[in-house]
Parts: structure tokens; C-alpha cells; sequence
């Protein structure tokens, strides 16, 4: 039996792209290794009608819209490998079961690195973010740090000034600002402090203090964190999809990739901002595009 969609990836890219699949009569499936980026997030924001949904119940009641749609299956597993073949593509789950699919989304999403200090997974979600579009008005005009080690600290630092004018920001001993760009922030009357931070200090995960290594200390009440992303898998260069200078899977404006039958869709692109609702228009995108390309073949 052949499909003609394997969608790798159950997060918000993944499931909206199975429920316009299926809304359009096509067999697909979704398999799903439930280890969402967002797990240890409370709440998301930003998504109309699902503002300040928790992730889990996000999931579910996609889960629960697709189940109407017969034609698509969720499954909850692990995908080792993605194998092209003459003309479909062969999905090896971790059971070692495989299936054919005439086209594969890969919704694999990112994963993240935070800056290198000790304890900060303790804060991350609690009190330190990294999406102010996603979080900023929970810990708006409250004193807040930006702690970030990258070429994106100022344009992190100019975003987050919107949601907050006591601002600080924390480099880590790192020196990625000009002295131009500093001056800036310096007539914003934004702080900086590269020197490198030696301890967090928190009650319950909500951070309280910051202590410098030779600058003494800090008071916010919250903030964001600048983070690296990578892939969550590596089926994207592995299948020879061009990647782009941030390491996403380059994409038309249908989830189309350098290889033809595979699409992408939501954060495996880096799309930025990462939001909810963002992955989920792309997942639209890409099922669409699929659907468009398995049409036009079944007219040749």
C-alpha cells in the first residue's frame, strides 16, 4: 500500500497539514514522536481563539478535528529514516515497520541551545523566554533582562524595550556589540553588562537575581533568553534538501523543497517569529502544495 502523505512531525506544522490533507480526501499519516519543542511551556499565546492554550490541550483538539477526516492517521512513533525511492518515498519507523509514501512533509521543528550558564533550564519557561511575541506582555513593564551571546543581541534588545523601558542586558562575557550600538542603547537608557554571569538565583523558578562575576549583581524580575537552533532531525540534509545561511529547509511558497515530492513546513524553515499560529499556516501551505502537485500529476 502506498499513501500519499507521510507527514513527519505532530506538532501544530504537522497537524494542520494533516487536516487539510484529509479535508481533501487524501490518505495520510502523521507520525508523531511526541517530543514537542514547546513540552515545557505553561501556556501559548498569539493564536486566535487559542490564546493562552496549553500545549497538550493544543494537541488534542487537533488530534480530535482530524479524527472526522477517515483517510488520516495519526500514529505515535519514532521515524529513524526517510528513503527515496523511484518514485515515492520508503518511512522507517523505530520498530523497524516501513511504509511508502508518494510525498513526505517534514514538520520536524528545531531544536535549541541556551546560553552557557549554570542552572538556566531551571528558568527557561518559568521566567525566561526566548519569543517576546510570544511571552512579552505576561512580563510586561516589569524590570527584565535579555541574556544573549549572539549577533542578534541588539535587535533582541530593541524588540524587547517595547514590553519593558527597565531593560538589561546580559552578553555573558561576550563581546557582540559595537560601540555604536551601545551608545544606542546607552541614550535608551538600556543597561549592558558583558561581564559573565556566575549565578541565577531564583524561589520556585522565578528568577530573582543575577550575580556577575566582577560587576556585582542585578535585580530583574524575568526576561528572554537568545537561543541557537538547529535541526530536530537530520531527514532534511540527509534527503539533499538545499538548506539555507540559518540552517532551515529552503521552501517556496507552497512548503516546496530542492527535492521534488518532499515539502517542509513550520519551524524546520526557521520562520521567525516561532510562533504557534505561524507553523500552523505553514503546515496549511504545504498541504496545499501537495495536494496541488499530486493533482497535477494524476492529469499527466
Amino acid at each position: 500500500m502506498i499513501i500519499d502523505c507521510a507527514i513527519i512531525g505532530g506538532g501544530p506544522a504537522g497537524l494542520n497539514a494533516a487536516l487539510v490533507l484529509g479535508r481533501a480526501k487524501r490518505s495520510t499519516m502523521v507520525f508523531d514522536a511526541n517530543q514537542p519543542r514547546n513540552a515545557v511551556t505553561p501556556e501559548s499565546h498569539g493564536f486566535l481563539t487559542r490564546n493562552g492554550v496549553k500545549p497538550d490541550e493544543f494537541r488534542a483538539l487537533a488530534a480530535q478535528e482530524i479524527r472526522k477526516y477517515p483517510s488520516v492517521t495519526i500514529q505515535q512513533s519514532l521515524i529513524t529514516a526517510v528513503r527515496k525511492q523511484e518514485s515515492s518515498f520508503e518511512v522507517v519507523v523505530n520498530d523497524r515497520r516501513a511504509y511508502r509514501a508518494r510525498t513526505v512533509i517534514l514538520a520536524t521543528g528545531l531544536k535549541e541551545t541556551l546560553p552557557a550558564i549554570d542552572g538556566i533550564h531551571d528558568y527557561y519557561r518559568k521566567s525566561l523566554f526566548s519569543c517576546p511575541y510570544c511571552d512579552g506582555w505576561e512580563l510586561k513593564d516589569r524590570p527584565l533582562v535579555v541574556i544573549s551571546e549572539g549577533e542578534r543581541t541588539f535587535h533582541m534588545a530593541k524588540i524587547v524595550w517595547n514590553w519593558s523601558r527597565d531593560l538589561l542586558i546580559c552578553t555573558n562575557g561576550h563581546h557582540v556589540l559595537t560601540s555604536e550600538q551601545k551608545e544606542v542603547l546607552h541614550q535608551k537608557e538600556i543597561q549592558v553588562v558583558e561581564d559573565r554571569i556566575s549565578t541565577l538565583v531564583s524561589k520556585h523558578g522565578q528568577l530573582e537575581r543575577i550575580v556577575f562575576a566582577s560587576q556585582g549583581e542585578r535585580w530583574p524580575e524575568g526576561g528572554f533568553a537568545g537561543t541557537r537552533l538547529f535541526q530536530a532531525s537530520p531527514f532534511g540534509s540527509e534527503l539533499g534538501c538545499e538548506m539555507n545561511a540559518h540552517g532551515g529547509i529552503v521552501i517556496d511558497q507552497l512548503g516546496r523543497t530542492s527535492v521534488p515530492g518532499v515539502y517542509a513546513a513550520g519551524d524546520a524553515s526557521i520562520d521567525s517569529p516561532s510562533q504557534l499560529i505561524i507553523a500552523a499556516a505553514a503546515g496549511s501551505r504545504a498541504a496545499a502544495g501537495v495536494n496541488t502537485d499530486l493533482t497535477e500529476s494524476e492529469f499527466l
